[in-house]
């Protein structure tokens, strides 16, 4: 139901209004974000004390101005706006590239893929005195948002100043829809002012279209992420088999995952243990403050655990690889028989299941799914992935995996096949950002 007809354009009194009463809540959290932030960066000795100005749109002089300014908001944008970015800086190798982001994990991860060659700085809080101090920074010529994270006051001050917003594998979840249209004082002028959505799937486009944005600034790209840059799955495989000395296991790897679902892995673990003894259970939390909850919750269980920050090497009688690192996820997916892909089993919508269908490995989620329904939906067509609703059918999927090695790997396979036939979005999404 399209909700906006007969609404004000952008930039009318009530709109402004509305935009003022937000930076307003903005102006009395900030203290308690601030807070919050300065403890975390004193309980986990990150950068968070020392690049704080950078919350308020202070920070050193930028080497170079002008140019793309994507927003990522964490690990999954960084990572899949890499092979955008990438591609860019070898067909514009003289603008500038920069990168904000809202976390230190996105920070870190950018920082792996392209140390020095793009510049970063974290978000500042979106008040327009903050977000200002960005933009006359940087002097972008284009801001490119990757999947989600819409921030009124930055996008209104982009629109002030010309500068044109393109959201590039657009997300937009139903659930999301919901909550845009119960703000959608705010939120529909925010929309009004994109250039251009790029959606990833056809639920995207048509939320979208569904929240005002008019049908001409949206275009179905379809999602970047099946894009993947070629891996040599064989050698890849062989060390990390090696480094860890997992090459006489059975190997179930579960990635990016949340409470409650290392609890219920360790149960499904210990259950198939009897039947498959060479059983190992690589356990991977989506947040590093949560790698010493789970090692903490695997010694309870009597569980002997290998911590991969400590170059010990996988034993016969280990029970559990911990991963308690970041960015070695796609190392540790290539060593599995069976991969669960995390945030599906706790109501978190479920993570990007490309990287072990890449590698071949057959895929299990639970039902929360709506962070990538295209993906999984295109996967489990495919073959390359299971949808279990719960302990039970986890155990009974992957016994039936391990009983039938070679099914399994079919199924993996298929994985590889899916994605093969769905790239393109990347090429599509790159003429966008260069030719309008």
């Amino acid at each position: 139901m399209q909700t906006t007809q007969n609404h004000p354009q952008p930039g009318s009194f009530r709109d402004k209004m509305f935009l003022s009463l937000y930076t307003l809540l903005w102006i009395l959290l900030t203290p308690v974000l601030t807070v919050v932030m300065l403890r975390r960066g004193h309980n986990s000795s990150t950068q968070e004390l020392r690049r704080l100005p950078e919350r308020f749109g202070f920070g050193p002089a930028v080497q170079h101005t002008g140019g793309y300014l994507f927003h990522c908001v964490s690990v999954g944008e960084v990572v899949a706006a890499a092979p955008l970015i990438k591609q860019l800086k070898t067909l514009r190798p003289d603008s500038t590239i920069t990168v904000t982001t809202t976390t230190s994990t996105g920070s870190e991860r950018l920082l792996a893929l392209f140390g020095n060659t793009v510049q970063h700085c974290y978000l500042p809080f979106d008040m327009p005195f903050t977000m200002n101090k960005l933009l006359k920074r940087l002097k972008p010529e284009r801001l490119v948002i990757v999947e989600v994270e819409l921030w009124p006051n930055m996008i209104d001050l982009c629109w002030s100043r010309e500068i044109p917003v393109t959201v590039i594998n657009a997300r937009m979840t139903n659930r999301s829809a919901s909550r845009y249209q119960k703000l959608r004082w705010l939120a529909i002028p925010m929309l009004k002012k994109l250039s251009k959505v790029c959606a990833q799937g056809q639920r995207d486009y048509e939320n979208y279209l569904k929240l005002g944005v008019a049908e001409d600034k949206i275009i179905l790209t379809n999602n970047i992420k099946f894009d993947l840059p070629d891996v040599d799955v064989a050698t890849l495989r062989h060390q990390v088999t090696r480094t860890y000395a997992t090459d006489a296991h059975k190997v179930i790897v579960a990635g990016s995952t949340h409470a409650p679902e290392e609890e219920l892995l360790l149960e499904t673990y210990q259950q198939l243990k009897h039947e498959y003894p060479q059983l190992l259970l690589v356990l991977v939390p989506r947040h590093p403050q949560r790698f010493e909850q789970v090692f903490q919750l695997c010694q309870h269980q009597n569980m002997k655990v290998v911590r991969s920050s400590t170059s010990a090497q996988c034993q016969t009688d280990t029970d559990i690889l911990l991963a308690d690192q970041m960015g070695i996820l796609r190392q540790l997916y290539a060593m599995a028989d069976i991969v669960f892909v995390g945030g599906s089993l706790s109501d978190r919508g479920g993570h990007n299941a490309l990287e072990p269908a890449q590698l071949g490995i057959p895929i299990i989620m639970g039902p929360s799914q709506y962070n990538n329904p295209q993906i999984c939906s295109t996967l489990e067509a495919g073959g390359a992935l299971c949808t279990v609703r719960d302990e039970t059918d986890l155990v009974n999927q992957c016994r039936n995996w391990l009983k039938e090695p070679e099914a399994a790997k079919r199924k993996g396979l298929s994985g590889q096949h899916t994605i093969a036939e769905n790239a393109g979005a990347l090429q599509a999404t790159l003429k966008i950002l260069i030719t309008s």
